[in-house]
């Protein structure tokens, strides 16, 4: 029979239509009819067949349908389900009302024609209004952005019978850490939004609903964004408001809640403040609120009270690894999944700005430099063909610096000093060593441009080079699927990174099958670049991360050109995570939109949370290096202490001469340049 074809089809065969697969099918329905009854086949059928939905088989669309098991289902219920088969998105209750219900009363006038229910029966179901409606799992941590990879490896792995083959999948996220990163990402966006004026309302209502009926059918639509909720503004004082949320609910706006909101004008200017709440909402807006804790208090807790809000318009990703393995621990790829389902982590290629210098100071570290050598910060035009003529670097601030300690260049994220290291290295030997962090040479750009990330990159890209800085040295790969079950069968995958162990043997395995991540970057020039980048929190254009408390962080801003990308790259043993903020269509974030101001506080949000109960420990000197005192303005060796000296860490075949300048770096023509002066 058709059904019993079905059956052999969904639970052996694949869905390629080929003549093999179809004789493969009627031979099946064959062995099926005569080792199975006519029940025990419908039985299988209806327990596999699709119901609209992603709902597989009757007791999934129980549940999505109607938040029921099959036994809890009534009779109306029972037979708008039966009728479902035949075509699920034709008479799908839930995007065809219409439809659903005249199928639904076909399906019982045949259980009354065949004897299954009485007239009495018969006419209470079919009175009854369709009372279907969407219902999802509980879910227990918001990941959305994390299910869609999940799914997308599901369907790489088994095709169709991902969704039908009972699986249950395992991640490696941790769902505090989750949750933190979804507050992170949206606390820095709205902060960013509110930094430069209010849009306005997304739309205003004339003639102005006045009844709960007219009100509620206008918020129909408009879906939660984020924590941003749908309201319409019914009613405005002078320094107060109230704003409608749906169902009878009302809440009030205060001054506080709204006194932000200058018009928006461009991303670097705003328009005059607010005097009163008439300047900025009116009867009729349709705005978005939130609640929001405020720093007044009751007893021990924060108060609650309700924000004017609007949906950022710039984006942002956050994305967390253990460097131990690779396990991704967070990932948000956006402000809101269902308003964009673009994974910015893994899909979004952007510019990482000063973030990538930290590779070019560790091809520096593993080509004779050291963390005290000079290189002058000043003025120069580069004579560079590949960027098609005369190039006139600057630093941030426009100002200039004269020679300075590679050190105190990464710390301050001097422009002038990463373009003459990468010059005085030489591109090819610099990618060289950039490619031992996982990047390909061949989509690096291959001129000066490179010092200051000018590649394109992901955000998961970035993190996985930093976590080698996090683990010692070991280049591990990122991965979200932990294990995946399979009913009646157990595990029936588990992952095996390459995990990193300082003593084992290259290329050994652990027992349970996991191989020793391979050690890429020397331990010296890792315990160098980690030093180097906790003084860029400590003291550098990250201190704001100095708040968090701890001894053991480091990381490195990022900033593109014309403030298109923001980003903060960070650090400490156990964890790695870097937070980005731009636009998609890479628009302009606005004067003074550097990493430490628009990503660091995403980041500092996430790892507040993510490092509660890990010891503040710092990576342990290995052998090979030495501490020894220098002039921090010459990066010479001094025998006393004195008011310029400082201790520096070096490789001991490269501590300076105590009566000369700081190790040299290997002799190298100088670049063709033209000092300004």
């Amino acid at each position: 029979s058709t059904i019993t074809m079905q059956v052999a089809r969904n639970f052996y065969l694949s869905s390629q239509k080929t003549y093999t697969r179809k004789l493969s099918e009627i031979f099946l329905a064959l062995r099926i009819e005569n080792e199975l009854s006519k029940q025990e086949i419908l039985e299988l059928y209806l327990n596999k067949i699709y119901l609209g939905h992603r709902a597989y088989g009757v007791g999934a669309a129980a549940r999505v349908y109607y938040g029921k098991t099959v036994d809890e289902l009534d009779l109306a219920q029972t037979a708008m389900i039966a009728g479902l088969p035949k075509a699920p998105s034709s008479f799908n209750p839930l995007t065809n009302p219409p439809r659903a219900l005249e199928r639904r009363n076909y399906v019982l006038g045949r259980m009354l024609e065949l004897g299954y229910i009485d007239q009495a029966e018969h006419d209470e179901a079919a009175a009854q209004p369709i009372s279907a409606s969407r219902y999802t799992p509980e879910i227990e941590v918001e990941a959305p952005y994390v299910a869609e990879m999940v799914r997308s490896e599901m369907v790489e792995r088994y095709d169709q019978d991902a969704y039908t083959g009972g699986f249950t999948v395992y991640t490696t996220v941790n769902g505090r850490d989750q949750e933190a990163a979804n507050s992170g990402v949206r606390n820095a966006l709205d902060a960013y939004s509110e930094r430069h004026g209010y849009y306005g309302a997304e739309e205003r209502l004339d003639p102005v609903p006045t009844t709960p009926e007219a009100l509620d059918a206008a918020l129909a639509d408009r879906p939660t964004v984020g924590k941003l909720l749908p309201a319409i503004v019914i009613e405005v004082g002078d320094k107060e408001a109230t704003a409608y949320l749906g169902k009878g609910r009302k809440v009030a706006l205060d001054w506080d809640a709204m006194k932000w909101a200058s018009p928006y004008i461009s991303s670097d200017r705003r328009g005059a403040a607010p005097k009163n709440a008439a300047d900025v909402v009116k009867p009729g807006d349709v705005i978005r609120v939130q609640e929001v804790l405020t720093d007044k208090k009751e007893g021990d807790a924060k108060t609650p009270r309700w924000q004017l809000s609007q949906v950022p318009r710039a984006a942002g990703a956050l994305v967390a690894l253990d460097p131990a393995d690779g396990a991704i621990r967070a990932l948000v790829g956006g402000y809101d999944f269902y308003a964009s389902k673009f994974n910015r982590v893994t899909q979004a290629l952007r510019q990482p700005g000063s973030g990538f210098k930290a590779f070019i100071y560790s091809a520096a570290l593993a080509n004779g430099f050291t963390p005290a050598s000079l290189i002058n910060d000043a003025p120069v035009v580069f004579d560079d063909a590949s960027l098609e003529g005369a190039w006139r670097p600057e630093n941030a601030s426009g100002k200039f610096f004269g020679p300075t300690r590679l050190r105190e260049a990464l710390t301050k994220s001097r422009n002038l000093v990463s373009i003459r290291l990468l010059r005085s290295m030489g591109i090819e030997t610099a990618l060289q060593h950039i490619e031992l962090f996982g990047f390909d040479s061949n989509e690096l750009p291959h001129n000066l441009s490179l010092a200051l990330g000018s590649a394109s990159v992901t955000p998961l890209q970035m993190a996985r080079a930093y976590a080698i800085l996090a683990n010692g040295g070991f280049r591990v790969e990122p991965y979200v699927i932990e294990r995946i079950e399979q009913d009646g069968e157990g595990t029936v995958y588990r992952a095996t990174p390459a995990t990193v162990c300082e003593d084992c043997p290259e290329g050994s395995s652990f027992a349970d099958g996991r191989t020793v991540a391979p050690r890429v970057l020397d331990a010296r020039n890792r315990y160098l670049m980690y030093s180097m980048m906790q003084d860029v929190i400590r003291r550098g254009t990250a201190t704001d991360a100095r708040k968090l408390g701890r001894s053991d962080i480091a990381g490195k801003t990022g900033t593109t050109n014309d403030q298109r990308d923001a980003w903060f790259n960070g650090f400490n043993l156990r964890l790695v995570a870097n937070a980005w903020v731009g636009f998609d269509d890479n628009s302009k974030l606005g004067r003074g939109e550097f990493g430490g101001k628009a990503a660091l506080p995403a980041w500092m949000d996430f790892m507040r949370v993510a490092l509660q109960n890990i010891p503040d420990v710092e990576p342990k000197m290995p052998a090979g290096l030495t501490s020894v005192r220098i002039d921090s303005r010459t990066g010479a060796r001094v025998s006393s202490g004195g008011k310029n000296t400082m201790f520096e860490i070096f490789r001991v075949e490269n501590v300076p001469e105590a009566s000369g300048s700081a190790g040299s770096a290997p002799s190298l023509a100088p670049p063709p340049t033209q000092d300004l002066f």
